[in-house]
Order: C-alpha cells, then sequence, then structure tokens
C-alpha cells in the first residue's frame, strides 16, 4: 500500500534505550520507520548499528542513512576525489564550498583520531552491513554542498567572511577537542557544532543546518517509502535530529517532492549584490575619466595607482597560497583588470594558471583527505594548494579594490 502524500502520518509510538543510542519507532502509512539517533563520538553507536543491523537484527526491508551521495562517496570510495574537476570547481566558483567541505572533514578526522574511533564510523557501519544483507541503502541527507551554500546565504557579508575564515583556520588547529565539544557532538550535529564556533549569529544557522535538514530527510524517507512501498526501514541519524525529523514525520502536510525541491534551491543572491558590482565597475571606471579629463598627468597617477593596489594585494594573497612565480605575476596582472569586469574574477585567471603550471598528480587526491588535517598540508597539496590560491588572490583583488578606489578619490579631492 502506498502512502498518500497529502496525509499527515501518524506517530505511533516513541521509546528510548541508552542516552546516547536513543530509538523512536514512527508508523507512516503502512511504513514501520525504526529511528535510531547516533553520537558523533561514540564507539557505542557503532555497536548499535552493529546489533540492529546484525544476524539477529531488526527484519528490514531498507536501511536509511544521514548521507548524501557525496558524503557517502567520500566514506565507501577513497578514490572519489580523485574525479574532480578543479577546472569546473574554479569556473564555477565552488572553490569556498569545496575548501569548506574539506575543512569539516579534517575537523572529523581530528575527533576521530583524539577518540581513537573511525570517521563516520556508525554511517560505515550501516553501508556495510545494508550491503552484506542485500538491503538497499537509502541516502536521505540533502548535498552538503547545498546546505553550505544555504548556510553562507543566510548570513550577512561581513558574518560569512568571519564564519569561513575562522572555520579554515579554526578546524584545523591540532588542539584537542574540549568536554564542552564533545557533549555538543553527542547530542548534536558536526555541521551546526563546527559553524557555531564560529557564527556571531547562531540562530540564522539553525534553519539550515538543522530545521531543513530535518525536513529534506523526512521528506526523504516519505518518499521512498511511497515510491518503493518499504515495509520495514531503519534511518541512522544523528541524535540531534531525532526530535525535529520525529516532528516533521508527524505533523508535515505538503507532498515529498515539492518539499525536496524548495529546499535543494539555492537562493539567488539580492538584486543589490547582483547590480553592485557593475555599479562599483562604472563608477571606477567615471572616476578614471573624471581624473584623464582634468590632467594625463592626473589621470595615469591613478592608473598606477589602482594596478600598483589591486594588482599588488591579488599577487600577495597568490603568494601567500604559495602559488607559482608565474601565477603570482598572473595575479598582478589580472586583478586590475577584473576588478572591472564582474563576470570573471581574479582567482578564476590564477587558479587557472596554476593548475596549468602544477596540475595535481593522482597522489595528491589520493593524500588529500590526510594532508587537509594539517595547515603544512594545505599548502603541500596540489589539490588543496589550488582551492588557496583561488580564494587568497581572489581575496587580495577584493580588497585591492576597495583600497584603490579610496585611494583613486582621494587623488580628486586633493
Amino acid at each position: 500500500m502506498h502512502l498518500q502524500c497529502a496525509a499527515a502520518p501518524d506517530l505511533v509510538s516513541v521509546s528510548s534505550e541508552t542516552p546516547e543510542e536513543p530509538i523512536r519507532n514512527t508508523q507512516i502509512g503502512s511504513t514501520q520507520l525504526t529511528l535510531l539517533g547516533t553520537a558523533h563520538v561514540s564507539r557505542a553507536s557503532t555497536d548499535k548499528v552493529a546489533e540492529l543491523l546484525g544476524d539477529e537484527g531488526l527484519e528490514l526491508d531498507a536501511v536509511a542513512v544521514e548521507l548524501c551521495r557525496s558524503r557517502a562517496d567520500s566514506l565507501t570510495n577513497p578514490d572519489a576525489l580523485a574525479g574532480l574537476d578543479l577546472f569546473a570547481v574554479i569556473r564555477q566558483k565552488r572553490a569556498y564550498m569545496v575548501a569548506a567541505s574539506l575543512a569539516l572533514g579534517a575537523y572529523q578526522q581530528r575527533i576521530a583520531d583524539q577518540f581513537g574511533i573511525e570517521p563516520g564510523g556508525e554511517q560505515r557501519m550501516a553501508l556495510r552491513l545494508a550491503e552484506a544483507r542485500g538491503v538497499p541503502v537509502l541516502l536521505i541527507d540533502r548535498e552538503i554542498g547545498i546546505t553550505l551554500r544555504r548556510a553562507a546565504h543566510a548570513l550577512g557579508f561581513w558574518q560569512r567572511l568571519n564564519l569561513f575564515s575562522g572555520l579554515f583556520v579554526g578546524l584545523l588547529t591540532r588542539e584537542q577537542v574540549t568536554e564542552d565539544e564533545v557533549e555538543q557532538l553527542k547530542q548534536g550535529d558536526i555541521l551546526e557544532t563546527a559553524f557555531a564556533e564560529f557564527a556571531q549569529d547562531r540562530a540564522r544557522l539553525f534553519a539550515p543546518l538543522i530545521a531543513e535538514r530535518d525536513r529534506y530527510m523526512a521528506a526523504r524517507l516519505r518518499q521512498e517509502a511511497e515510491q518503493h512501498g518499504y515495509q520495514r526501514i531503519l534511518a541512522v541519524v544523528g541524535a540531534g535530529h531525532l526530535k525535529g525529523l520525529s516532528e516533521q514525520l508527524a505533523h508535515e502536510p505538503a507532498a515529498p517532492a515539492e518539499i525536496i525541491a524548495a529546499l535543494d534551491r539555492v537562493p539567488p543572491p539580492s538584486r543589490f549584490w547582483r547590480v553592485f558590482p557593475w555599479l562599483l565597475a562604472v563608477v571606477i571606471l567615471t572616476v578614471f575619466a573624471y581624473g584623464f579629463a582634468r590632467s594625463a598627468e592626473l589621470g595615469w597617477h591613478m592608473v598606477a595607482d589602482w594596478v600598483l593596489i589591486n594588482g599588488g594585494l591579488s599577487a600577495l594573497g597568490a603568494a601567500l597560497a604559495g602559488a607559482h612565480p608565474l601565477t603570482v605575476l598572473g595575479a598582478f596582472c589580472a586583478a586590475p583588470l577584473t576588478s572591472l569586469n564582474p563576470t570573471i574574477g581574479a582567482g578564476m585567471v590564477t587558479g587557472a594558471i596554476e593548475l596549468s603550471l602544477r596540475r595535481p598528480a593522482v597522489g595528491d587526491f589520493g593524500s588529500l583527505r590526510d594532508d587537509v588535517t594539517s595547515l603544512r598540508g594545505w599548502w603541500r597539496n596540489r589539490v588543496s594548494r589550488v582551492l588557496l590560491v583561488f580564494i587568497f588572490s581572489t581575496l587580495g583583488s577584493a580588497a585591492g579594490t576597495y583600497l584603490a578606489g579610496f585611494r583613486l578619490i582621494d587623488h580628486l579631492i586633493n
């Protein structure tokens, strides 16, 4: 019997076992759903998954895990990163998201190293045992890239800059995880815990990191149950999602496909930020024209300052990222021009140059996950270094644009 999407499912019963591995049994239509809440830093969670999926465990038609396709691939396929198209990442301006994903992976690895556990151990166990039993695996979480983009969209520009800079620096420190962080991880979500440490406004991050994913996972479970008629599903999710997921399963009236489509949509930039780069370019060009109208000497002096400041800071960023000398030169030459053309950024040029000069080898992709757990590794690995070159040269050019702009205005005033 298939579910009716418009009908609200009925929450039948809730039971709790151990404090770290709570279990909730929910009935949605004809499907019996068992929700297992797991802790990120507890071997007991991995053991509980093994118990429920072992030979003496539950009779199941499917196993759902709190993973998206990319995260599942990273757990099950160590060579998945070898297929990463860095040119496409740079062209599509996804370098920030890829770098943030690697930093989060480094954070999880640091916790695993400290506690002597396997990263994502309970999810790996669920995937392994489901395959052994021949039970379908349902990936119910939203793609991490979309979650990160929606989280970034929820913040203002300076909050976003503070968040990602703090995330990059803070998650790569070799300091031990504190007891408070451990407790948060036991009852929370690794994305929320990692981001909340560096977010000034944590409330604005709750929606994209937790509440939206609760709705998404509930919709995915309802969708799979409806389409395939599964009678018994075990869902392995973080303990921090258990309450919200149960509530969404009990009270969400909308059709699953509509919810998934809405939550997969990345909000476009505001009209102001779409127009602002073009407006800034027009203002700068107007200032140049006015300077030349006053005198050719003043105009060329302004051009020189624009090139030196904008190109210099972008080149400095590329150099700090460990770029090839020709890439640094490319940053210096490109930034003054790309700052006046909103369709292309300095990072796109420097990233492409760096890739052409230092194309990553197979070994760079193979060691990427281990390398990014240390600051030195980000500079040593050619894959992560390309990302750093893109980010640092872009930030340098952005800073140079504003500093040079003020310098040009100062020339006109004085």
